[in-house]
């Protein structure tokens, strides 16, 4: 994504270089984290089943809890990590061509 402004200004190999590897940096820290946040969700799933069975079987809207969680919920919640780290990961190359072309 480039801005008018990031087009005015021509960056030496160099500074190129420097700041391709700023975003790369940035998107990893934030897929590492959002990965976490994902994995974190996968184990929280069974330990809940196994240290909460009597909440983890209580229906709710015609599920047992953990099936609602498993079988509706983890998609849209997939979808909404997903959008996070797309917005997060454009604001972030935004951001820092911003700074590399003052």
């Amino acid at each position: 994504m480039q801005d008018d402004a990031a087009v005015d200004k021509k960056l030496t190999p160099e500074e190129a270089e420097k700041l391709m590897h700023r975003v790369m940096w940035r998107q990893a820290h934030l897929s590492l984290y959002v990965a976490a946040v994902f994995i974190a969700l996968l184990i929280v799933l069974p330990l809940f089943n196994l240290f909460t069975p009597a909440l983890a079987a209580t229906p709710v809207m015609g599920f047992t809890l953990t099936w609602l969680m498993l079988g509706v919920l983890f998609y849209p919640i997939t979808w909404l990590l997903s959008a996070f780290f797309v917005k997060r990961s454009n604001d972030l190359e935004s951001k820092i061509s911003k700074e590399g072309t003052k």
